[in-house]
């Protein structure tokens, strides 16, 4: 089981997490590397897994060796807190089946709530690994800072 654990710098935001609903679900985009044969793959998407009933959220035939390998979503998204100094902390725990994840790219829309006002963002793009905004009820900036993504061993 793998997990993709994030560490940044909040500043009066707190709960980032990613904008992920029935409607609009968010994809997660990973480097895939075959477990098998080592080969690198670069895409993530939603497909059904062949011969079977299931579904899985990442299915891959690797072109170098033909294995097939999957990828579900266990555990997540879990929003990730305000702390200091910033920790690692799980966003989703993945278990992966003949693949590995080795790399992770944030190039969808997350969501953050104002740690004393509550107020609400969306839109936050954490691709430059940084995001500045303004608090209009607490009147003062705040911010997302230091990015990190990470590609654990779930615990």
């Amino acid at each position: 089981m793998l997990a993709l654990a994030l560490t940044a710098d909040l500043t009066g935001v707190t709960n980032l997490r990613p904008k992920d609903t029935e409607d609009n679900p968010y994809y997660y985009t990973f480097k895939v590397q075959c477990t098998s044969c080592r080969e690198i793959h670069p895409n993530w998407d939603v497909n059904e897994m062949s011969g079977s009933r299931g579904e899985a959220n990442f299915v891959w035939k690797c072109k170098l060796c033909k294995r097939e390998s999957t990828a579900s979503i266990k555990i997540g998204p879990n929003p990730y807190k305000q702390e200091s100094p910033p920790k690692p902390q799980n966003i989703i725990e993945i278990d992966c089946r003949g693949c590995e994840f080795v790399e992770f790219k944030s190039d969808g829309e997350w969501l953050a709530s104002g740690f004393d006002s509550g107020s609400e963002f969306a839109g936050i793009d954490l691709i430059e690994e940084e995001w500045f905004e303004y608090d209009e009820k607490a009147s003062e900036e705040v911010s997302v800072k230091d990015v990190k993504w990470e590609i654990i061993r779930a615990k």
